[in-house]
């Protein structure tokens, strides 16, 4: 039972330890005791997309589960379980936590400017490492066609195949051209090339650079794929294809000793004041 009331104090500090007690000046859902629930603040706790799915319905959920751990609240502080130690030591410790982490944020935003990631240091870090850098599976770079009939799908193989260029090909006769002009811009990994069609799959991991395959019926539409590039297994990736993802990890390798660098300056500045006592561990 106390494990339970632990989690439910928990719970209720973390998530509405914000919850505004005031008059209500503002359009509200609900209101308990002094604690109101605003109309913003459901919406700002409402994940888009359940949101999208159906506001009404997510509006009066988030009320409903607010007014319930209200409630709980309210009675946890009748029962006065905060004013138990080993409580009121865990939510010192919540608070402490989120405080630090918020401080980290803070100044991590204030020196913002200050950490980025050129295009060209993500170039050296790839050459530096770039035996780091490998393949898991094969890739493949391909076109597929998919189209509302048998007719069109046979017309774009055949000009295809006379050596009419891919783009005018997929905009006279594919469902979605913009798409799969798009997608046979880029290299796939094996495992999911052919997307949600398994035989185009198996056709890839077999046919040579340049071919063609049949065309397959799937459901309503038709289907062919030509393979244009590959790369095996255990090759080095383009830089191209990380570059984003290694400036990404540089980004938070800059903010990780940003940061260090700012408490380590605390530290010296907090021993200088002669505001740090080390005392030493005895063994028992």
């Amino acid at each position: 039972m106390k494990k339970a009331l632990y989690s439910i104090l928990i719970a209720a500090f973390l998530f509405f330890g914000c919850t505004r007690k005031s008059k209500i000046t503002e359009p509200a859902l609900a209101k308990v005791g002094s604690a109101v629930l605003t109309v913003a603040e459901a919406r700002n706790g409402i994940p888009d997309h359940i949101f999208e799915r159906d506001s009404v319905q997510a509006y009066l959920r988030y009320r409903d589960d607010w007014i319930e751990q209200q409630i709980i609240l309210q009675e946890a502080y009748r029962l006065r379980i905060h004013r138990q130690s080993d409580v009121s030591e865990r939510l010192e410790k919540i608070r402490d936590d989120f405080l630090a982490k918020a401080t980290q944020e803070y100044v991590l935003s204030a020196l913002e400017e200050e950490i980025f990631v050129t295009d060209e240091e993500a170039r050296s870090y790839y050459q530096e490492n770039k035996e780091s850098f490998v393949l898991e599976e094969r890739y493949v770079r391909y076109r597929h066609m998919r189209a509302a009939n048998y007719e069109a799908a046979q017309n774009a193989r055949q000009d295809l195949l006379r050596g009419i260029e891919w783009e005018t090909v997929a905009y006279d006769y594919a469902i979605n051209p913009e798409l799969v002009v798009r997608e046979s811009e880029r290299f796939w990994p094996e495992s999911a090339a052919g997307g949600d069609v398994e035989i185009l799959n198996r056709y890839l991991g077999v046919i040579g650079l340049s071919e063609i395959t049949v065309i397959e019926r799937v459901g309503d539409e038709y289907h062919f794929v030509q393979l244009l590039e590959e790369r095996a297994k255990g090759d080095h990736p383009d830089l191209e294809w990380l570059i984003d993802q290694i400036k990404e990890w540089l980004i938070l390798e800059k903010r990780r000793i940003t940061f260090n660098t700012y408490v380590q300056n605390l530290y010296l500045q907090a021993q200088a004041n002669n505001e740090i006592e080390i005392f030493t561990v005895l063994e028992e």
